[in-house]
């Protein structure tokens, strides 16, 4: 904490932090050091001396923030502005920003060896599914309602057309309007599979996914890859048929590439072993499997031999 600086000046720094706080504008790294430096001033050495000390600079520096209406008021104003002090000074003196944690904290549920149902006030139901987590924000519902999830959980959107839900988990975010949704993070592996309505899915270096029912967007645990499955009832099973939509890569190994290929598409694919960790950027929507082997094969300059499910790459 720089040394010049007067007390008042160092609250009035403070509650203007805490403002832009709960307004989320960005505060950059300098001013979190320099909230970060004045809780552990606040925290040190609260010996009697220090907490009498403290309550006279807090007193000084929190009157100029209540308005005197006029002469006969303001003994009643100041009595009024000393009692909101010594609260404030009261969780000071436990050691924490008790604006931040009442007021701004954000409220966290956690769903541990069972499902946790969790209503938020715009009227959305989330399942938590066994370990998983979700962080919302004291402002919840904003003009854009934002939550954070680990682990696994359904989404039951409540519908607004001005009012964006986003959901931020590990790497990639789901953005809708009102709609029913499951998100699933298995490791590396991020999926979002659509029951009702569309969603958006973002995700680092790839193209945005727009998805609707019966669909599903997977990264299949790769960096900068990104797929959309269509699922359809199968006619001779119970189970539904997969269908690859779209599939995108960006700076991807070779040998990802393939692997994503052969589990997609149930095939079996060669290629020289030095070419292995090449760096693959591709595009393979609306390609047959064969259409986009040979788009592989060409990105690497190779020559391409088929027989039966099997694909052979070599120069």
């Amino acid at each position: 904490m720089k040394k010049h600086w007067t007390y008042k000046n160092i609250e009035a720094f403070v509650f203007r932090l805490w403002e832009r706080e709960v307004s989320e504008d960005q505060i950059s790294e300098k001013e979190m050091e320099l909230l970060k430096e004045w809780k552990h001033h606040a925290e040190k050495d609260l010996d009697t001396r220090h907490i009498r000390e403290s309550k006279e600079r807090i007193l000084f520096g929190l009157e100029h923030y209540f308005s005197s209406p006029d002469i006969g008021s303001a003994k009643r104003v100041r009595k009024h502005t000393y009692k909101i002090a010594a609260a404030i000074i009261l969780f000071l003196s436990l050691g924490s920003f008790f604006t931040y944690t009442i007021f701004f904290k954000p409220d966290v549920y956690f769903a541990e060896s069972a499902s946790r149902i969790v209503h938020l006030k715009d009227g959305s139901v989330v399942t938590l599914l066994p370990g998983g987590e979700l962080t919302v924000a004291k402002s919840f519902p904003a003009s854009t309602r934002v939550v954070d999830l680990k682990g696994d959980a359904v989404f039951s959107v409540a519908k607004s057309k001005e009012h964006p839900f986003i959901v931020h988990a590990d790497g990639f975010s789901t953005r809708v309007l009102g709609t029913v949704f499951k998100i699933s993070q298995s490791g590396k592996k991020k999926s979002v599979d659509l029951y009702e309505g569309k969603v958006a899915v973002s995700s680092p270096g790839v193209p945005v996914s727009y998805l609707k029912p019966h669909q599903e967007w997977t990264n299949f645990g790769i960096a900068r890859t990104t797929a959309v499955i269509s699922f359809t009832p199968g006619k001779t099973s119970v189970k539904d048929v997969p269908s690859v939509l779209s599939l995108s890569f960006n700076d991807v190994p070779l040998k990802e590439v393939v692997a994503v290929l052969e589990s997609s598409y149930n095939t079996k694919v060669y290629y020289p072993k030095e070419s292995e960790d090449k760096k693959i950027t591709a595009d393979f929507t609306g390609g047959t499997v064969g259409e986009n082997i040979e788009s592989l094969a060409f990105i690497l300059g190779l020559e391409v031999q088929k027989k039966e499910n099997t694909y052979t790459l070599k120069k």
